[in-house]
Protein backbone atom coordinates (compact mmCIF):
# COMPACT_ATOMS: atom_id res chain seq x y z
CA UNK A 1 0.00 0.00 0.00
CA UNK A 2 1.41 3.34 -0.92
CA UNK A 3 -0.42 5.00 1.96
CA UNK A 4 -2.32 7.57 -0.79
CA UNK A 5 -5.82 7.78 0.85
CA UNK A 6 -8.98 7.64 -2.02
CA UNK A 7 -11.67 9.74 -2.57
CA UNK A 8 -14.81 8.26 -1.29
CA UNK A 9 -17.08 7.35 -3.97
CA UNK A 10 -19.58 10.20 -5.29
CA UNK A 11 -23.30 9.02 -5.75
CA UNK A 12 -24.44 12.39 -6.85
CA UNK A 13 -25.58 10.85 -10.02
CA UNK A 14 -27.74 8.52 -8.23
CA UNK A 15 -29.03 11.30 -6.21
CA UNK A 16 -33.25 12.46 -6.33
CA UNK A 17 -33.67 15.41 -8.37
CA UNK A 18 -35.45 17.63 -5.96
CA UNK A 19 -32.07 16.71 -3.56
CA UNK A 20 -29.85 18.33 -6.40
CA UNK A 21 -31.96 21.70 -7.14
CA UNK A 22 -33.27 20.48 -10.16
CA UNK A 23 -37.68 20.37 -10.47
CA UNK A 24 -39.33 17.21 -9.53
CA UNK A 25 -42.10 15.08 -11.65
CA UNK A 26 -44.78 17.43 -10.42
CA UNK A 27 -43.26 21.03 -10.98
CA UNK A 28 -41.45 19.93 -14.45
CA UNK A 29 -45.44 18.48 -15.26
CA UNK A 30 -47.02 21.82 -14.32
CA UNK A 31 -44.83 23.87 -16.24
CA UNK A 32 -44.71 22.07 -19.04
CA UNK A 33 -48.26 22.12 -19.27
CA UNK A 34 -48.20 25.98 -18.71
CA UNK A 35 -46.15 25.84 -21.56
CA UNK A 36 -48.50 23.58 -23.74
CA UNK A 37 -51.83 25.92 -22.98
CA UNK A 38 -49.61 29.30 -24.00
CA UNK A 39 -48.44 27.59 -27.58
CA UNK A 40 -52.11 26.38 -28.37
CA UNK A 41 -52.77 30.04 -27.50
CA UNK A 42 -50.11 30.86 -30.35
CA UNK A 43 -50.77 28.69 -32.68
CA UNK A 44 -54.97 29.63 -32.68
CA UNK A 45 -53.88 33.46 -32.93
CA UNK A 46 -51.88 32.74 -35.48
CA UNK A 47 -53.87 30.49 -37.24
CA UNK A 48 -56.91 33.10 -37.12
CA UNK A 49 -54.48 36.29 -38.00
CA UNK A 50 -53.82 34.55 -41.23
CA UNK A 51 -56.80 36.07 -43.01
CA UNK A 52 -56.35 39.58 -41.13
CA UNK A 53 -53.02 39.60 -42.58
CA UNK A 54 -51.93 42.99 -44.62
CA UNK A 55 -50.29 41.22 -47.07
CA UNK A 56 -48.87 37.48 -48.38
CA UNK A 57 -45.18 38.28 -46.40
CA UNK A 58 -47.07 39.22 -43.36
CA UNK A 59 -50.25 36.02 -43.83
CA UNK A 60 -47.17 33.78 -44.55
CA UNK A 61 -45.35 34.59 -41.65
CA UNK A 62 -48.41 33.41 -39.30
CA UNK A 63 -48.74 30.57 -41.46
CA UNK A 64 -45.20 29.86 -40.39
CA UNK A 65 -45.10 30.66 -36.79
CA UNK A 66 -48.67 28.62 -36.73
CA UNK A 67 -46.80 25.43 -38.18
CA UNK A 68 -44.16 26.24 -35.60
CA UNK A 69 -46.32 26.53 -32.56
CA UNK A 70 -48.00 23.43 -33.41
CA UNK A 71 -44.87 21.64 -33.64
CA UNK A 72 -44.13 22.61 -29.95
CA UNK A 73 -47.19 21.62 -28.83
CA UNK A 74 -46.76 17.92 -30.05
CA UNK A 75 -43.50 17.85 -28.64
CA UNK A 76 -44.55 19.34 -24.90
CA UNK A 77 -47.36 16.92 -25.16
CA UNK A 78 -45.25 14.25 -26.42
CA UNK A 79 -42.69 15.01 -23.08
CA UNK A 80 -45.44 15.09 -20.76
CA UNK A 81 -47.01 11.32 -21.58
CA UNK A 82 -43.21 10.45 -21.29
CA UNK A 83 -43.48 12.13 -17.68
CA UNK A 84 -46.40 9.89 -17.05
CA UNK A 85 -48.59 12.91 -17.22
CA UNK A 86 -51.82 14.14 -18.73
CA UNK A 87 -51.54 17.18 -21.73
CA UNK A 88 -53.52 19.45 -20.57
CA UNK A 89 -56.42 20.63 -23.56
CA UNK A 90 -56.89 24.38 -22.46
CA UNK A 91 -55.92 27.21 -24.46
CA UNK A 92 -54.21 30.08 -22.78
CA UNK A 93 -55.96 33.14 -22.03
CA UNK A 94 -53.35 34.51 -24.23
CA UNK A 95 -55.53 33.76 -27.55
CA UNK A 96 -58.69 35.87 -26.35
CA UNK A 97 -55.59 38.94 -24.86
CA UNK A 98 -54.82 38.99 -28.47
CA UNK A 99 -57.63 38.49 -30.65
CA UNK A 100 -59.28 41.52 -29.19
CA UNK A 101 -56.86 43.34 -30.64
CA UNK A 102 -58.16 44.42 -33.62
CA UNK A 103 -55.15 45.72 -35.97
CA UNK A 104 -53.07 42.99 -37.33
CA UNK A 105 -49.50 44.60 -36.95
CA UNK A 106 -50.75 45.27 -33.41
CA UNK A 107 -51.94 41.94 -32.78
CA UNK A 108 -48.32 40.48 -34.51
CA UNK A 109 -46.62 42.72 -31.86
CA UNK A 110 -48.49 41.13 -29.06
CA UNK A 111 -47.81 38.27 -30.90
CA UNK A 112 -44.00 38.52 -30.65
CA UNK A 113 -44.52 39.95 -26.59
CA UNK A 114 -46.10 36.59 -25.42
CA UNK A 115 -43.05 34.36 -27.84
CA UNK A 116 -40.17 36.06 -25.60
CA UNK A 117 -42.34 35.50 -22.44
CA UNK A 118 -42.10 31.68 -23.43
CA UNK A 119 -38.62 32.07 -23.53
CA UNK A 120 -38.17 33.95 -20.68
CA UNK A 121 -40.12 30.68 -19.02
CA UNK A 122 -37.80 28.20 -20.85
CA UNK A 123 -34.76 29.94 -19.62
CA UNK A 124 -35.89 29.45 -16.44
CA UNK A 125 -37.41 25.96 -16.60
CA UNK A 126 -34.37 24.75 -18.75
CA UNK A 127 -31.72 25.52 -15.61
CA UNK A 128 -33.94 22.83 -13.24
CA UNK A 129 -34.22 20.31 -15.89
CA UNK A 130 -31.72 17.42 -15.16
CA UNK A 131 -33.58 14.95 -18.60
CA UNK A 132 -31.37 15.36 -21.02
CA UNK A 133 -33.92 14.66 -23.66
CA UNK A 134 -36.26 17.18 -22.25
CA UNK A 135 -33.49 19.47 -21.80
CA UNK A 136 -32.63 19.31 -25.77
CA UNK A 137 -36.42 19.73 -26.66
CA UNK A 138 -36.78 22.89 -24.28
CA UNK A 139 -33.61 24.27 -25.68
CA UNK A 140 -34.15 23.72 -29.69
CA UNK A 141 -38.27 25.26 -28.90
CA UNK A 142 -36.07 28.24 -27.20
CA UNK A 143 -33.99 28.72 -30.31
CA UNK A 144 -37.12 28.61 -32.72
CA UNK A 145 -38.56 30.98 -30.75
CA UNK A 146 -36.07 33.49 -30.92
CA UNK A 147 -36.24 33.04 -34.87
CA UNK A 148 -39.78 33.96 -34.91
CA UNK A 149 -38.88 36.92 -32.33
CA UNK A 150 -36.49 38.71 -34.81
CA UNK A 151 -38.11 37.37 -38.19
CA UNK A 152 -41.61 38.69 -36.77
CA UNK A 153 -39.59 42.44 -35.53
CA UNK A 154 -37.67 42.60 -38.60
CA UNK A 155 -41.10 42.71 -40.34
CA UNK A 156 -42.78 45.18 -37.61
CA UNK A 157 -39.81 47.25 -38.11
CA UNK A 158 -40.44 47.27 -41.85
CA UNK A 159 -44.11 48.09 -41.78
CA UNK A 160 -44.54 50.77 -38.79
CA UNK A 161 -43.53 53.87 -39.28
CA UNK A 162 -40.36 55.38 -37.65
CA UNK A 163 -40.93 57.33 -34.60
Amino acid sequence: MSGERASPVCYGAEADDIYMGYAGRDELLAALNILLEAERAGARVALESVGDATGPDHAAMMRAIRADEARWCAMLSRQIRRLGGTASRKCGAFHGKAMAIADPIERLAFLNHGQAWVVRKLADLTRRVRDDALHADLRRMAESHRINIDSAAAFLGETRPAS
